[in-house]
């Protein structure tokens, strides 16, 4: 987050200083001597550097564009990057990825495969699931939002607000009035009219927990049957005496025969994305 700050300030430094440049080396190239008429010459040289006139050329930096609504192209590279640092927490926290990476370890976890599949492939796979749930979210922000601000149709306090509406009744749909209503109480918001006036900050922490808790939920009904495996073959073993063989070499095996006969891949995938689309 520090390295992404100070990236933009020096690039906003940049922009700014960038038309002065010329100037300077244009002056500093034309060398006038320093006497007039009238004057004596001292026979010295005249003195480089800046000249009163020259702090004029110096731009000068202000929030809002005087000729049309918004702010000024240094202002809004830096919320873009700001935006772009923060992207991270906002895929994770508003979509539906929290959900799913958790399913997926839990998962993993419950077949015993240690490191396989890979995180890489697990975390590659949730985004691409992300992506596919909350693609009906994006082309509407696109549309409604990115678009008409691009077009220059719309402020930008008025395409946040259209990009918000969305995200807002797609994490309302998914999220438990119990655990919104616990952070109304929190934050002291007796109550709003719709959906669009609910406030982000309300919101988001209500959805996460609200998934939290439902992929908690799945992960013990996907971790049930491995866990009857084990059991199985734990006492098998005790009964025939092989307590120095370990029962996971033995019930790895038929975890994984048992999740590729069942098409286990395909009902979790199935359930998870059904949950959101069918909602």
């Amino acid at each position: 987050m520090s390295r992404v700050r100070f990236l933009s300030l020096f690039l906003i430094s940049v922009l700014t200083l960038l038309p002065v440049v010329p100037a300077v080396a244009q002056q500093t190239q034309t060398t006038t001597p320093q006497t007039q008429t009238g004057q004596p010459s001292t026979g010295q040289p005249a003195p480089q550097g800046f000249s009163p006139g020259m702090l004029s050329q110096l731009p000068s930096i202000s929030l809002g564009d005087p000729d049309s609504e918004g702010y000024a192209l240094p202002i809004q590279l830096l919320l873009l990057l700001t935006v772009l640092s923060l992207a991270p927490a906002i895929v994770i926290l508003m979509t539906s990825f929290t959900r799913l990476v958790v399913i997926l370890g839990i998962l993993r976890q419950a077949m015993g495969t240690a490191q396989s599949p890979p995180t890489q492939v697990l975390i590659g796979l949730a985004i691409f699931l992300t992506m596919f749930i909350m693609a009906p979210v994006f082309s509407e922000i696109h549309r409604d939002a990115l678009d008409p601000y691009m077009d220059g149709r719309i402020s930008q306090e008025v395409a946040f607000e259209n990009a918000s509406k969305p995200i807002k009744k797609f994490m309302l749909t998914q999220t438990r009035p119990k655990d919104l209503l616990l952070f109304m109480d929190m934050a002291k918001v007796t109550s709003f009219q719709n959906g669009d006036d609910t406030p982000l900050y309300v919101l988001v922490p209500a959805y996460v927990i609200s998934e939290l808790r439902i992929a908690f939920q799945i992960g013990f009904m996907i971790f049930l049957p491995f866990l009857i495996v084990d059991l199985i073959v734990a006492s098998v073993l005790m009964s025939m005496g092989m307590m120095m063989l370990p029962p996971v070499m033995i019930s790895l095996p038929m975890k994984l025969l048992l999740f590729v006969l069942a098409d286990g891949w395909y009902l979790i995938v199935e359930s998870v994305v059904r949950a959101y689309i069918g909602s």
